[in-house]
């Protein structure tokens, strides 16, 4: 392993855009993950199960501020699920509310 050189900046630019390149296929997996585990009943209910459990669908308020901060975030990787599904499989998210009501 060759030794950072910070006025290499053809190596800095060569770095950059291969982890843009491994960020780009982790991202496309992701979106392939999410579209194969919506396309069954099984699938589609452990996403509805991780959506209820991050809380999407309800308040994350609590007078305990530092319990109202753990609410949020667990609410903000739902939503990040939620996206995941939207993009990935938009026609099976009415499917999935639908199947879970």
């Amino acid at each position: 392993m060759r030794p950072h050189d910070p006025t290499d900046l053809q190596a800095q630019e060569a770095a950059r855009a291969a982890q843009a390149q491994r960020d780009q296929l982790a991202a496309e997996q992701e979106l392939d993950d999410v579209k194969w585990l919506m396309g069954s009943k099984r699938g589609r209910r452990i996403v509805w199960r991780q959506l209820t459990k991050a809380a999407v669908f309800r308040t994350s308020f609590s007078p305990v501020a530092m319990e109202m901060a753990l609410n949020e975030g667990r609410k903000q990787e739902g939503y990040r699920l939620l996206g995941l599904v939207h993009a990935a499989a938009p026609n099976l998210y009415p499917t999935m509310v639908a199947e879970n009501q």
